[in-house]
């Protein structure tokens, strides 16, 4: 399953009410970091894709939740866990930590 774009307008049914846990990867166009592990995302929700959702979110184009979340360091990954935030990880890693970060949250 690939990754999937989320809005302010979309993140309370995408996210919150998702059935399943969802990673909110918060990004912009600029970064250089969230340009690089942009692919190993892609990557693990097609591994993990029928336990975990992997969204993206614009902080440029989406700017309210961000702000409601406190977003001030990019890239910020975001594990949401029925409706709730329960992990952060900020900056970029390699595929192998990401992947091992995200499920050992699971």
């Amino acid at each position: 399953m690939a990754t999937v774009n989320v809005t302010d307008e979309s993140f309370k049914t995408d996210v919150l009410e998702s059935d399943k846990p969802v990673l909110v990867d918060f990004w912009a166009d600029w970064c250089g970091p969230c340009k690089m592990i942009a692919p190993a995302l892609e990557e693990i929700s097609e591994e993990l894709g029928d336990k975990i959702t992997i969204a993206k979110m614009d902080i440029m184009e989406s700017t309210g939740v961000p702000a409601e979340m406190g977003v001030q360091s990019i890239p910020l990954m975001v594990l949401f866990k029925n409706g709730e935030a329960i992990a952060r990880k900020v900056g970029a890693a390699p595929k192998s930590q990401l992947k091992e970060w995200i499920e050992s949250e699971l």
